[in-house]
């Protein structure tokens, strides 16, 4: 748990490095907009959101990762309850946790308050490495509450959360990453992992299409509720990214940091 935080950094610099990289070289979609314009802002946002969990921390100083650690020490939770060999939990925690981070995704866009946290993320006009990271902090802190709840009524072992997140984090970045997989690949990929080109269609700015593809990591979750779509009506190249209001605010940092509270 003492270097859990220093491989995170590492693993996620790493990889956002690489789909970076990815995306100058083999891009699948051109830009609407800038990367000065739009990193800026996403970059910003995830300063925000870091700043935000220390701040939690404050009144809730275990966060997952130190719940996961706390609740084994109480004996709390269903994994501290049973004798189970650890690699069986630890894939069993992973499994809960992103079917948790899919059912949370899938609420966001059903219920209206949290849609209106959520809708931050989707009023990128691009997708790129850096839209995985943009999320407004009331539902990074609400998402982190979420998750802290859950490792205590399992009691996963620390290293079960740790991998999580760090799965979670990079598989994040690889499906909002607008790097070209070909299309064998893609295929393959997209019948355990979400690609890049399947989450790109819950990112169009048509309902029917931004209300399925809710994974961040397995793809089992959007094929056994009937949430999966497989490709979008337009095409990848010609179909529309964002909101059907779209416009070039939301790269603003202060716009969409009030973007919840405003009326339409």
């Amino acid at each position: 748990m003492e270097n859990e935080a220093l491989i995170r950094l590492v693993v996620f610099a790493g990889l956002f490095s690489l789909f970076a990289a990815l995306e100058a070289f083999a891009p699948r979609r051109d830009r609407t907009q800038t990367r000065k314009a739009r990193w800026t802002t996403n970059w910003a946002i995830i300063i925000i959101d870091s700043v935000t969990l220390r701040a939690l921390a404050i009144f809730l100083p275990l966060l997952a990762v130190g719940a996961a650690y706390d609740a084994a020490s109480k004996g709390w939770g269903v994994f501290n309850a049973t004798d189970w060999p650890v690699w069986l939990e630890v894939t069993l925690a992973i499994l809960i946790l992103d079917f948790a981070i899919w059912a949370q995704h899938l609420v966001s866009h059903k219920v209206p308050v949290l849609w209106r946290l959520h809708q931050v993320h989707h009023a990128d006009v691009d997708i790129d490495v850096t839209t995985a990271i943009r999320f407004h902090p009331i539902e990074i802190a609400l998402s982190m509450i979420l998750k802290i709840g859950l490792v205590y009524l399992l009691g996963p072992a620390g290293v079960a959360v740790i991998l999580f997140e760090i799965i979670l984090n990079g598989t994040a970045m690889f499906n909002h990453a607008n790097i070209k997989l070909p299309l064998k690949l893609d295929a393959f990929v997209r019948v355990f992992l979400v690609t890049p080109d399947m989450h790109r269609v819950h990112h169009s700015v048509h309902r029917h299409e931004h209300d399925s593809n809710y994974g961040f990591s397995l793809s089992i979750w959007d094929r056994m509720f009937r949430t999966y779509i497989a490709q979008p009506a337009e095409g990848h190249d010609d179909m529309k990214i964002g909101l059907r209001w779209q416009d070039d605010r939301p790269a603003k940092l202060g716009w969409s940091l009030k973007m919840p509270f405003r009326q339409w």
